[in-house]
């Protein structure tokens, strides 16, 4: 994925305490499926916190950041925005020209909580709905994102992990890595 420009992931109308898990979910979701980092509006200390320390275990890389002005990054962004929306255009209708897009712009996938203010939806190059129905905002990035990278993300290489999963068909085992 590093022949590619960078996808991140804008997470708006962040709710301390009431959104905490949630917005953690949106930043390991982006992690696991392959973004570059995730960009958290509002106050998501906890959150942050959490995302680093998997990555920091699990390997990466894999930035957070945090932001008071979404408008601003919105504005100053140098690519493509895609704003994750039920009511926007279906996903399988656009996903081979934003993969083209992907390929030579920056993208950055805005994914709201509660209410997203409609300049969110005038600022987005496009809207785009994983479905027409309600349904929770981590299912829709992880869709939109396995779409986008076309499974690809998958198969990622993770740096400087400590542990890693080990693949069974029933059991959990975490397996030290050895960094000599």
């Amino acid at each position: 994925m590093n022949d590619r420009p960078e996808l991140a992931v804008l997470r708006l109308g962040h709710r301390p305490g009431r959104d905490n898990r949630m917005t953690t979910h949106v930043g390991l979701t982006a992690r696991a499926l392959g973004a570059d980092r995730v960009i958290i509006a509002g106050d998501a200390s906890e959150p942050k916190a959490t995302i680093e320390d998997i990555t920091a275990r699990f390997g990466g890389p894999f930035g957070v950041e945090l932001t008071d002005d979404h408008r601003r990054v919105l504005r100053e962004w140098p690519g493509v925005v895609v704003h994750l929306t039920m009511y926007g255009l279906p996903v399988q209708e656009l996903e081979g020209e934003l993969r083209a897009e992907g390929r030579t712009a920056p993208v950055l996938v805005v994914v709201g909580a509660g209410k997203v203010p409609f300049d969110v939806y005038e600022r987005a190059d496009y809207n785009v709905a994983v479905t027409n129905q309600p349904h929770s905002e981590v299912a829709g990035l992880a869709v939109f994102l396995d779409r986008f990278f076309g499974g690809s993300e998958l198969d990622r290489e993770w740096r400087n992990a400590t542990r890693r999963v080990v693949p069974k068909a029933t059991g959990k085992e975490l397996e030290p890595i050895d960094r000599e």
